[in-house]
């Protein structure tokens, strides 16, 4: 579907430009921490009850702060300092932060690539059919899309959540899946060493997926792929390629899928890279308001730091540079791809 010189401006571009090599290591660790988040974390992450013995949050390493309780009728402060244990420190109910960090990326991401998926495949054919059969099709298809853009996304997704209620869907977590078993995997017999390390003992079972969030999402997000899918779709229905195609008597339902939507696909590329980056930011926005479905969420984090931002700022800014991180690198993968592939970026523009 991508020309060979469209690869070789993607490899020439790559090479010449560091900040799609930024972008692509930091997304990498960010997917690799996701992945194997069980292995990573060091305690379930929803277990709660981590607190030092005066009852206050552990900060990360190098940070200290002081809490003051009533003693014997005055009024007493105690230090609260790291723990070995919690490498990023603990939330206000006690719970590992740095372990909720890495489960909340696995949710951001699922959330994001699924949503994206899902857009595409109700985007894209609703752009194809309006603008390869124009008329009352395009009028009817392309009227419905202008009526979602004609409310702001959030807002919309606010209502269909309302709707549909948080339908959150456990996915069994292929790693405790596979692995989890310490004793055998596959009806093999493990030797007492890896029986003894039983590295996934009293991680979470399942992956919390919230579906209603996913499919709200989508239905925001579709829009944007019917535009540039039909425009794409307008400039190439003319082509000689497509009009031979129709000559020697070809179906539409197999010119749009052999000749039309290969030569679309590059644009409807770039989108939906940096559709993931928007839907990132608007699951957060939906986990901080608490319509998310699950509590294994960046954005639901950084909702239950916010009151303590003065004296536990970590509890925020820990999942705060996470979405930061995961939203820079997934744009600059996007520009990196939006530079390579299109035509009209003259060479001189190209990289960083």
């Amino acid at each position: 579907m991508i020309s060979d010189r469209a690869k070789a401006n993607l490899w020439q571009t790559l090479r010449n430009s560091v900040l799609p090599k930024l972008g692509i290591s930091v997304l990498i660790g960010i997917l690799f921490l996701s992945v194997f988040a069980p292995v990573l974390a060091t305690h379930d992450p929803t277990r709660t009850g981590f607190f030092d013995e005066n009852g206050g949050e552990y900060p990360p390493p190098g940070m200290e702060y002081t809490i003051e309780r009533p003693e014997g009728g005055e009024i007493v402060s105690y230090p609260v300092t790291w723990d070995s244990d919690h490498l990023l420190g603990t939330n206000n109910a006690g719970q590992d932060v740095y372990s909720r960090f890495l489960y909340g990326a696995r949710v951001s991401l699922i959330v994001g690539i699924a949503g994206v998926v899902l857009a595409l495949a109700i985007g894209v054919p609703v752009g194809l059919l309006a603008g390869y059969y124009g008329g009352r099709v395009d009028d009817v298809l392309m009227r419905s899309a202008d009526v979602m853009l004609a409310f702001p996304s959030l807002v919309l997704a606010l209502a269909i959540i309302g709707a549909l209620e948080n339908q959150t869907i456990q996915v069994p977590d292929p790693l405790i899946w596979l692995f989890g078993d310490t004793e055998a995997i596959g009806g093999v017999s493990l030797p007492a060493f890896l029986v003894e390390i039983d590295f996934l003992a009293g991680m979470p079972e399942t992956i919390p997926v919230p579906g209603a969030v996913i499919l709200v999402v989508a239905l925001v997000t579709w829009v944007w792929f019917a535009r540039v899918a039909r425009g794409e779709t307008l400039s190439i229905k003319n082509e000689a390629y497509v009009t031979a195609a129709r000559s020697f008597g070809e179906r539409n339902r197999t010119i749009l899928r052999k000749h039309v939507f290969p030569n679309a696909v590059t644009p409807i590329i770039v989108l939906a890279t940096i559709q993931i980056a928007v839907i990132i930011l608007t699951e957060a926005s939906l986990s901080y308001l608490g319509f998310s479905g699950t509590t294994l969420s960046w954005g639901y984090e950084i909702q239950q730091g916010q009151d303590v931002l003065r004296e536990r700022p970590w509890v925020a800014a820990v999942p705060g540079v996470g979405i930061v991180a995961s939203v820079v690198s997934v744009n600059l993968l996007g520009d990196w791809l939006r530079d390579a592939l299109d035509p009209n970026v003259d060479d001189t523009e190209r990289g960083a």
